[in-house]
């Protein structure tokens, strides 16, 4: 079959092609920019990648008509929960109208258990999209899901954060709020085994694990996953936005995200009940069997998708990431190095592991104090990290940095800061004729702009001087200073 899936970039979108691809189906993704798919498939000759932006009705005619299923997994694409509702919608309203041009016959939709009759904004908004999407031109198939589990989703990754770091919690009420967590290998098995079944067209299911926990007890079952002894006591005085407080700076997830999250965990989650799981012959998983899983999988170096990689979780990105490629060379200040290289390969995988637990090679403090700054100041922190300790790729969150480009082959890297700054910074490196070449730019923003600079310039001087050593291995013998400058404008 022919399948186009939406969201291809998104935590589901890209462990769902894997499996459709092993399926034999050939796959359309649909991505908003090209440069943020992935490229593991690029050989494939059933996989096409197709650049469309459901927000913009005229550039989905790019989408081909000979359509047999369609995935919905576009989630809110802004940040902002002022906005995401109106978003949501207008994506699901311009999706079902291309939709129904084509042959698509199947339309397949991940959303929320939304059982209660007091919803989260979050909830509300996938509901309201199920309406939306409801045709008489294809069979809407509806899978809502609560928690779902697995190495890089953002309910794994939180948890983890609050678990591994605090061996004493005094936490939120809503801790004792009821869910059911499912593994993210069962979400996908619902989703495949789904595609062309005639059985569940025009049906909605809940889909859920096998059982009812408060978020409290996922919490310590985590802990006794990791081997870990916490004691959580929960106290009713903490607002929403204390609790948001208290995420935020306590996990890797941005204020606005760890809003819209307290906002749903005082939902109480529990799906209702139904033969989907003999229809599908799909089996759930405990919720420690998940975080088990989820483990072999990090520990496997095997990690396909992260929530930190959306741009949800950026802290300055909104646009495609094209329009970051050309670094401005007018306006800016810029601290520049070169250095010759004696091993390309190994100074390459050393660019390629930067970041996250590896740290920045030099003054790893210095950038972990940065870090701590502009989490009070709002920003996003290094607490981010990294989804794979060895692989860059373009849209990759690395800790608050954002890799705009990422091509060995042409020995080059680019990242943009999207750490709270008065201008926007870059980060490049690139080896040409045997030299590594390392290029901090600053595009000041006003008077403030410029005094951020000169007050961090003393720290640059022996940061960056200190990376690039480190990068290519600095021998009195056998390495040189080529050329080391701090042009002003």
């Amino acid at each position: 079959m022919t399948i186009l899936v939406t969201g291809a970039t998104g935590y589901i979108g890209k462990r769902l092609i894997s499996v459709l691809l092993n399926e034999g189906h050939t796959i359309i993704c649909v991505v908003r920019d090209k440069a943020r798919a992935d490229k593991s498939y690029s050989e494939e000759d059933n996989f096409y990648v197709i650049e469309a932006d459901f927000l913009k009705p005229e550039t989905l005619k790019n989408i081909p008509k000979k359509i047999d299923i369609a995935y919905y997994l576009i989630h809110s694409m802004s940040n902002s929960s002022k906005d995401f509702e109106s978003l949501e919608e207008r994506c699901a309203i311009n999706f079902k109208s291309y939709i129904e041009t084509t042959q698509t016959e199947q339309v397949i939709y991940l959303s929320g258990i939304t059982n209660e009759d007091k919803l989260s904004k979050h909830l509300q908004s996938r509901k309201n999209v199920e309406n939306h999407l409801a045709s008489n031109n294809y069979a809407l198939t509806v899978f809502k899901a609560g928690i779902i589990v697995g190495s890089g989703s953002s309910s794994f990754e939180i948890i983890r954060d609050l678990v591994e770091k605090l061996p004493f919690m005094i936490a939120p009420k809503w801790l004792n709020t009821k869910t059911q967590p499912l593994a993210v290998r069962d979400v996908l098995a619902f989703l495949n085994k789904a595609a062309g079944n005639e059985t569940v067209y025009n049906k909605s299911y809940d889909v859920f694990g096998p059982e009812i926990i408060t978020y409290k007890q996922m919490l310590l079952q985590f802990a006794e996953v990791r081997g870990l002894k916490r004691r959580i006591f929960t106290v009713p005085v903490m607002t929403p936005k204390l609790s948001s407080y208290w995420l935020y700076f306590v996990t890797s997830t941005s204020y606005k995200l760890a809003s819209t999250l307290v906002d749903s965990m005082g939902v109480q989650i529990i799906g209702k009940e139904s033969e989907i799981n003999q229809l599908l012959k799909v089996n759930p998983i405990t919720y420690k069997e998940s975080v088990s899983l989820a483990f072999k999988k990090i520990e496997q170096n095997s990690i396909v998708s992260s929530w930190k990689d959306s741009m949800v979780s950026s802290g300055r990105l909104r646009n495609s990431l094209h329009k970051y490629v050309n670094v401005p060379k007018f306006g800016c200040f810029k601290d520049y190095k070169e250095r010759y290289v004696i091993d390309i390969d190994e100074t390459i995988e050393k660019i390629w592991s930067i970041g996250g637990t590896n740290g920045w090679y030099y003054g790893t403090i210095l950038w972990r104090i940065r870090g701590y700054i502009d989490k009070l100041f709002g920003g996003i922190g290094l607490r981010r990290g990294r989804t794979s300790p060895t692989d860059l790729n373009a849209g990759d969150a690395l800790d608050f940095w954002r890799v705009i480009f990422a091509d060995k082959s042409q020995q080059k890297l680019l990242l943009y800061a999207e750490m709270r700054l008065p201008g926007e910074a870059w980060l490049e490196f690139k080896i040409e004729e045997n030299k590594l070449k390392q290029t901090a730019t600053f595009r000041p923003r006003g008077l403030w702009g410029r005094l951020y600079w000169y007050s961090v310039l003393p720290f640059h001087s022996f940061i960056f001087s200190g990376m690039i050593n480190k990068l290519v291995k600095v021998n009195s013998q056998k390495n040189i200073i080529i050329k080391e400058n701090t042009p002003r404008i």
